[in-house]
């Protein structure tokens, strides 16, 4: 690994004292992630404060830490670790010379944001820097800002929200060359009110946009027009991407051999033939805002649609484990990061579009922060779960019963109070070529499902 930041630099960044000289090749506020010559950031929380851990921290190797009490072993001391994670943050914004792709949405990003570090990354191998896993909030955004290596050419940083003036604050440490929007979906929508206004806490991305800046808008929701004018306020050039007129579009795709699409765009300046391995409509759309950044970025296309085809599963968006059961194996996809009722949909017509397998099997929890729409929206899901033709379906808890009093009696139907009672259901209904999805929103906490059943059904090969 090479030098992140010195503790002069940080002492510097932060209006802090050094207790001695130390150098750190990265920074984490997650005691669970240090590793050796990581910076620890003593976070203050709700439940605990970071400074319980410093020892721990030092234990697994960290060569240095942020504290605002004095502790043993190196470290900088300020009078506020959040107000000096932000500082550090600003001052590797300061000092990077990078391009910075900034990625909002209400569907899409993480996966948006994964793509077009793959199709950088491919064109500038090891010089792209990516917030991880989703770290797109006020403690998570100054955090990938610091970690940000010094000699980065690009970087791509994700931004979310709940509530409306938050985008617009992380834009602003972020400063992004290029601004990309995925999505509108209700999301976040008990906070906000209605989706005309989850579209402006969106287009609040543009306000940070640095001098000649671009902005990448989806060119199929009914909120297009409203996130234009957004962005004409800041942006010297605007790209539409999706369908109809849009500025990069697919003429047409296909279900690809193996999975995935193979399609062709028309992109700004050529057209491009390439395939992806994800499946879903929704990917095609998430590709057409990856080529759109490319190729705003004077970058290559072609090399971009290789990443794409390489991309593999990520991690609760969409990844595929074949796990072997008495007689045979059981596709099981997971997608239990996240859910809104755009993301079901999506989710669901790709598993209506698996083919070669005995049943469609849809483990489905509660999508959360809906609020008074919660109810309707998640009874909507039952044309979504007809129209994927699925054969068993498993529900999560009393924010389901809306879509369980849709569907019963048109479908095998099993009512579950707890991931663990689900997982149990499961266990005991699955059969050798089953395709079995698993979605709901992170909190319901199906990732433990996920882990459950793979390690249960290889126990009992």
């Amino acid at each position: 690994m090479s030098l992140l930041w010195t503790s002069d630099e940080i002492a510097a960044a932060t209006g802090g004292t050094a207790s001695a000289p130390f150098e750190v090749t990265g920074v984490t506020f997650d005691s669970r992630e240090v590793g050796p010559g990581d910076l620890f950031v003593a976070m203050p929380g709700t439940a605990y404060d970071g400074h319980l851990f410093v020892d721990a921290a030092f234990e697994a190797g960290a060569a240095g830490a942020i504290v605002s009490q004095p502790v043993k072993g190196s470290h900088v001391l300020v009078e506020d670790t959040f107000a000096a994670l932000r500082a550090l943050g600003r001052a590797s914004r300061e000092r990077t010379k990078a391009t910075i792709v900034g990625v909002t949405g209400s569907v899409g990003k993480t996966s948006t944001k994964e793509a077009l570090f793959a199709a950088l990354d491919r064109n500038r191998p090891g010089k792209v820097h990516r917030s991880v896993k989703s770290y797109n909030n006020h403690t998570g955004v100054p955090l990938s800002l610091a970690r940000m290596p010094p000699d980065a050419v690009y970087a791509v940083l994700e931004m979310g929200m709940s509530n409306k003036g938050e985008i617009a604050a992380l834009t602003r440490q972020v400063r992004p060359h290029v601004a990309v929007v995925t999505a509108i979906a209700p999301a976040h929508i008990e906070n906000l009110g209605s989706e005309e206004a989850i579209a402006d806490a969106k287009g609040e991305i543009f306000e940070g946009l640095e001098s000649g800046g671009v902005a990448i808008i989806p060119n199929d929701t009914p909120h297009r027009d409203r996130l234009l004018k957004a962005a004409r306020r800041y942006a010297d050039r605007i790209i539409t991407f999706g369908g109809g007129d849009a500025d990069v579009h697919a003429v047409h795709a296909v279900t690809a051999e193996g999975g995935g699409s193979l399609i062709s765009a028309a992109l700004l300046e050529r057209e491009l033939t390439f395939t992806i391995s994800q499946r879903g409509d929704h990917w095609v759309f998430n590709s057409l805002a990856v080529l759109a950044a490319i190729e705003a970025l004077g970058e290559d296309v072609g090399l971009a649609g290789l990443a794409l085809a390489d991309l593999g599963g990520l991690k609760g968006r969409g990844e595929r484990h074949l796990i072997a059961v008495e007689g045979g194996e059981v596709l099981l996809i997971d997608e239990s990061y996240n859910a809104n009722p755009a993301s079901m949909a999506a989710t669901l017509k790709s598993l209506g579009a698996e083919r070669d397998v005995a049943r469609r099997i849809a483990v489905l929890g509660p999508m959360r922060e809906l609020g008074e729409h919660s109810a309707e929206l998640h009874a909507g899901l039952a044309r979504c779960v007809h129209d994927a033709h699925v054969d068993q379906l498993i529900l999560i808890g009393d924010e389901m019963r809306p879509l369980a009093e849709k569907v019963v009696g048109h479908i095998a139907l099993d009512l579950a109070t707890s991931v663990d009672e689900a997982t149990e259901l499961l266990r005991r209904t699955v059969r050798p070529g089953d395709a079995v999805l698993v979605k709901a929103s992170n909190s319901v906490g199906l990732a433990k499902l996920v882990e459950s059943m793979a390690k249960e059904l290889a126990c009992s090969t």
